[in-house]
């Protein structure tokens, strides 16, 4: 789908906002900065803002939306012929081969996590989306598999997918927080990954397989 001028104006200035947003969160801390001063150094009002963001928490994680659906997009998107599990293990395997942001592997991410660290509410409002991740795969899974809802199936599927992900994620926090290069911390998140893949059972490895249309 092409993007209309309207969408794309909006996603500019959505984007402007959350910029403008965790700079000064990133130089004075979270708690310090109102959301009206967000408005007053974006040149917007208030309620745009508002518009944008439901809550302030928003505006520094303005990537929530596509963390939470990351896992069950790629299910939903699996190859022919390939699970539930390897679809997931090749997305994470791409994104630390391409020393991806996504999974953390930016400089300054140290800078980024000491700021949540700090600030309560964010801290809450990423493990409320770490747990809608987790959510939101169970349901892929289910719709997916056509299970009924009392399959506890999905549910343990789901939870050992999401720990592929939670493992990863969690190794590269660690790494990058403790000031090493992003390349490094990519390979050795490869060997990691390739680990975790051997300790999965067939019967994860074999699950929700895209079956030939």
């Amino acid at each position: 789908m092409v993007e209309g001028l309207r969408e794309r104006k909006k996603r500019q200035t959505r984007q402007y906002i959350s910029d403008v947003a965790t700079g000064l969160f990133m130089e004075r801390g979270f708690d310090a900065v109102t959301v009206a001063e967000v408005a007053d150094a974006a040149d917007v009002s208030v309620n745009t803002v508002y518009n944008y963001f439901s809550t302030k928490e928003d505006l520094f994680l303005d990537r929530a939306d596509d963390m939470r659906e990351r896992l069950a997009r790629w299910v939903r998107a699996r190859d022919t012929g390939e699970s539930a599990a390897a679809a997931v293990l090749r997305e994470l395997r791409a994104e630390l081969e391409a020393v991806s942001p996504r999974v953390g592997l930016m400089p300054g991410f140290e800078r980024f996590m000491s700021v949540v660290e700090a600030a309560p509410t964010l801290r809450l409002r990423l493990m409320a989306v770490r747990h809608e991740v987790l959510q939101r795969l169970e349901a892929a899974l289910r719709e997916e598999t056509g299970a009924p809802d009392e399959d506890i199936t999905p549910r343990l599927m789901a939870g050992q997918i999401n720990w592929l992900h939670e493992t990863l994620t969690d190794f590269v926090r660690r790494g990058m927080t403790a000031g090493r290069a992003p390349g490094e911390v990519s390979r050795e998140a490869l060997g990691l990954l390739d680990d975790m893949e051997d300790l999965l059972s067939e019967k994860v490895l074999n699950y929700a397989v895209r079956a030939v249309e």
